[in-house]
């Protein structure tokens, strides 16, 4: 069939081209080059990792097999010693062996290296990625034409329109998309269901909640495999919608600041909740937030004895309803005796019914995942590969700010503290962020930015230490008299047990900030956000998302059409009077 490309807009991303027409008809996310750009980076230190895992065990095995071998040979010694015939003998029946082997193509596919003799043999194929929900298969071309080493690139979509748009873009991007990448109309649920454990890479990036493919996902991944998830139902991760967020993730978000991490935890609780179910948990390489979604990058594995450390990953956090003290509370616990190890539930409770500092109630919410977001080698490794090769990345500004963040992060403090937060409450000029930090530092806590919010901090400092810190800031700048029963009121009329330390921290800039890099960066263009579904009317209404030009242009293009349609069906009636 042939195609018009006067009826198209042709859409360069990297090195990938798509063919749009012209009408919404197959979703495309310009914004979304973020997302797909932090995908590639990710994908790329994941092949490179797999490569140095599969050498890692072919060497263990190599050197494992020696020994074995060496056992049975001196347990026979005492039995019999062999002569130099049967050794010559046994030599070159181990060279014919290994002769026939290395010429039987077979060999090269194996995925599980094969033992002959002591030895280990075998080759790891190339990648199979899935992208369970494609539309115009942008992401999947960019995965084939960009990253080196990648295999198969299936690309599904439950649209007959997007399927078409997409097989249709991989004849147009040559013989290289044709012979990796193929389109199938298909459900991804039962897909991925139908092929359990078959992808080393699975991509989910639905327009909305990916909760109803989760658990489909998790199977379809091998062991050791790569997840990618994204989440762009940030009203509901965020708490404005606390019982949906419960009925699609299984937990209650909670409003405060650090609401976007909380939304990050809450996915990677959710993911975790359904690996469990078939024996397998997950160990997160990556967890974004950028623009308007979240984006997690997990390894999946198997392992029954492993995934009864899940209850030590997830916590419920109080959040007081009158200042920002937060607190979390641990699932589980473990009791170590000799050898054994017994798996408890957490103790409870971490917080008494009335908030310590300012006397009010607590709100519950979680439980969310509370162990490591990221793990720094994997981000240091991305980081480094998105700077040496920064003329593929479109969005390479953005990425390398994010992950420079990411790097500088504190791992094991879940959630943050808002500094203007903090001053609100006490109704106190704010410090600045140097002079903050330095304080936390002096009194022999750990302080860190976040790439969530750029007034953010994370801090291993306890709730108390925190409101000395600010109470001992008060005391050199006054406020104004509050009533009695304010939360800040409550808070500053204690004593600081801690006097704090404001002289100036070595280490209150982070490398990032003492270099100034830039590390928030405004977005390139109005209107920088979730466009709508496809098929979707454009209406006035949409301005905000799409810009007025863009409205009022395909408002009038609409217009155009109906008043073609009404001018043909006019005059068809008339065709039809003069005929009567």
């Amino acid at each position: 069939m042939s195609i018009d490309l006067n009826d198209y807009t042709i859409i360069k991303e990297g090195e990938a081209e798509i063919l749009m027409h012209a009408k919404n008809e197959v979703f495309f996310n310009k914004t979304q080059v973020n997302n797909r750009d932090m995908s590639i980076a990710v994908l790329r230190t994941f092949i490179s990792r797999r490569e140095q895992e599969h050498e890692a065990l072919l060497s263990k095995r190599n050197k494992s097999a020696p020994m074995a071998l060496d056992k049975n040979v001196s347990l026979s010694d005492v039995e019999e010693k062999p002569n130099d015939s049967d050794m010559n003998i046994e030599k070159s029946n181990e060279q014919g062996i290994e002769e026939k082997i290395n010429d039987d193509p077979c060999t090269t596919t194996l995925e599980e290296p094969v033992k002959i003799e002591g030895k280990v043999r075998g080759e790891l194929k190339p990648p199979r990625v899935l992208e369970a929900l494609s539309a115009s298969g942008l992401r999947a071309l960019r995965y084939a034409r960009e990253v080196k080493g990648i295999g198969q690139v299936v690309a599904l979509d439950n649209d007959k329109g997007a399927v078409e748009a997409c097989q249709r873009n991989i004849k147009f991007n040559g013989s290289v998309a044709c012979s990796k990448v193929e389109s199938h109309l298909a459900d991804a649920r039962v897909y991925m269901l139908t092929h359990p454990k078959e992808f080393d890479v699975v991509d989910l990036d639905p327009y909305g909640s990916p909760s109803v493919f989760l658990d489909s996902a998790v199977q379809s991944v091998i062991d050791g495999g790569m997840l990618m998830c994204t989440a762009t139902d940030m009203a509901v991760l965020c708490g404005g919608n606390g019982e949906v967020c419960y009925s699609k993730y299984g937990s209650y978000p909670l409003r405060g600041k650090y609401c976007h991490e909380m939304a990050l935890r809450v996915l990677l609780a959710c993911i975790e909740s359904h690996a469990n179910r078939y024996k397998r948990y997950i160990v997160p390489v990556l967890s974004v937030q950028m623009d308007f979604y979240v984006r997690v990058f997990v390894r999946v594995y198997s392992s029954a004895s492993a995934m009864k450390n899940t209850p030590l990953k997830l916590s419920y956090v109080y959040q007081c309803t009158g200042c920002d003290s937060f607190h979390l509370q641990p699932l589980g616990r473990t009791v170590s005796k000799n050898t054994s190890v017994r798996y408890l539930p957490g103790f409870a409770p971490v917080v008494p019914q009335e908030c310590c500092d300012c006397g009010k109630k607590f709100n519950m919410g979680g439980p969310i995942w509370s162990a490591p977001i990221h793990d720094q080698d994997w981000v240091t490794n991305i980081l480094a590969d998105v700077k040496s090769m920064k003329d593929c990345y479109p969005a390479y500004e953005r990425i390398s700010a994010v992950l420079t963040t990411i790097s500088e992060e504190l791992p094991d403090v879940p959630l943050f503290l808002s500094l203007h937060n903090l001053c609100a409450t006490l109704k106190c000029t704010s410090p600045s962020a140097v002079i903050f930090r330095s304080a936390v530092i002096n009194a022999g806590y750990r302080i860190s930015g976040t790439h969530v919010n750029p007034l953010g901090l994370k801090s291993d400092a306890p709730m108390d230490v925190i409101w000395d810190i600010m109470r001992c800031w008060v005391k050199n700048h006054p406020v104004k008299a509050q009533p009695a029963d304010q939360p800040g009121s409550v808070i500053l009329a204690k004593e600081p047990v801690l006097q704090a330390n404001f002289a100036r921290a070595v280490a209150s800039l982070s490398k990032a900030q003492a270099k100034k890099v830039a590390r928030f960066l405004p977005n390139p263009e109005r209107h920088w956000g979730p466009k709508l579904r496809a098929g979707r009317q454009i209406t006035s209404k949409h301005v905000s998302l799409l810009g007025e030009e863009a409205v009022n242009g395909c408002l009038n293009d609409q217009d155009g059409e109906r008043d073609a349609k009404r001018q043909k069906t006019e005059k068809s009636n008339d065709d039809d009077a003069i005929a009567e």
